[in-house]
């Protein structure tokens, strides 16, 4: 019995335990390796440091950021706070979250310095700043973009607190798929090339440049969009995309996710050039950021980035 206890049988073999419990661990090992990407990860580590001296000038480079404000609680916000964008014009962030429906205006400091409550919303996640005193936001179940008008004073400062309202708005719906809660979860404007990309989280994860966003807002209406998802799927190590930014300086974008606490660096045309870990101990991070719903930069170069709840980092390159 005791030696019959040391061996499996596979298909009438005899297997003895310890080359079974090696083949158990090597398969789930094999299979770690591969849904986390950990290959990938070793395969761009060393890819990118071998051409930092190419990239490292002209590109956003994120192994040289270190953080500077570290978890930061945003005063006034509970839960829920989702997508981020710079606003060079007033040097101040926007942000949303869906639960209530808010567009927040944020210092550079991750204070919140104006609320703007979104009736007739629903299930906001993403915003991104247009220029000319507009943004964009993402109502993710629906699939809708919607440009807003900020609420601005004539002299283009910030109006107090009012409610924006649904119906004063249109909106453009790209229905890709079943309203779930894995849709548009990241927005990204060009200003100078007028292409808003838009990631969509995951099953399947994917990226869309849309080009003519504000043309056609002027009354030219003249949309095209382009599928960049294969070059998320065959080039992006992650499991799902949290947010997006475009960088106005390379003219990269740098892709956000949360499951995995990366963020990936790449061209418009699917070359991935650095990336950056956002676990404890990545970047000077004091723990692992918990849950990253939104990624920005502003025209000096600093990242900020916020988590639900209601977190906020800012990084420096050093």
């Amino acid at each position: 019995m005791l030696a019959l206890a040391k061996h499996f049988m596979i298909r009438g073999i005899r297997v003895p335990y310890q080359a079974a419990l090696l083949c158990v661990l090597v398969v789930w090992s094999l299979y770690f390796i591969r849904t986390e990407h950990l290959d990938d990860r070793l395969y761009f580590w060393m890819k990118t440091h071998w051409n930092s001296a190419q990239w490292h000038d002209k590109s956003v480079w994120l192994p040289a950021y270190r953080v500077e404000v570290d978890a930061k609680v945003v005063p006034g916000i509970a839960n829920n706070l989702s997508g981020l964008s710079f606003d060079p014009d007033r040097d101040l962030l926007w942000a949303v979250t869906n639960g209530p429906n808010l567009l927040l205006a944020m210092s550079l400091d991750g204070d919140v310095v104006g609320r703007y409550p979104l009736e007739g919303f629903h299930d906001v996640e993403a915003v991104s700043y247009l220029g000319d005193g507009m943004v964009a936001v993402v109502e993710e179940r629906r699939q809708n973009i919607v440009p807003i008008r900020l609420p601005l004073t004539d002299a283009g400062r910030l109006a107090g607190d009012r409610t924006l309202h649904r119906h004063h708005y249109q909106g453009l719906q790209l229905a890709l798929g079943k309203e779930d809660n894995k849709g548009f979860e990241g927005l990204a404007y060009d200003l100078k090339g007028d292409r808003l990309y838009v990631a969509k989280e995951r099953d399947p994860r994917q990226l869309l440049e849309i080009t003519g966003i504000r043309q056609s807002l002027d009354s030219a209406f003249s949309l095209q969009v382009k599928d960049l998802s294969e070059a998320v799927r065959d080039k992006v190590f992650a499991t799902d995309l949290s947010s997006v930014v475009f960088d106005q300086r390379s003219g990269h974008l740098v892709l956000l996710s949360d499951e995995s606490k990366l963020l990936i660096e790449m061209t418009d045309q699917g070359q991935v050039v650095s990336f950056r870990s956002l676990h404890g101990g990545s970047a000077g991070l004091h723990e692992g950021i918990p849950q990253a719903e939104g990624v920005t930069l502003d025209d000096q170069g600093r990242l900020y980035l916020i988590s639900e709840p209601n977190l906020f980092y800012r990084f420096d390159r050093s």
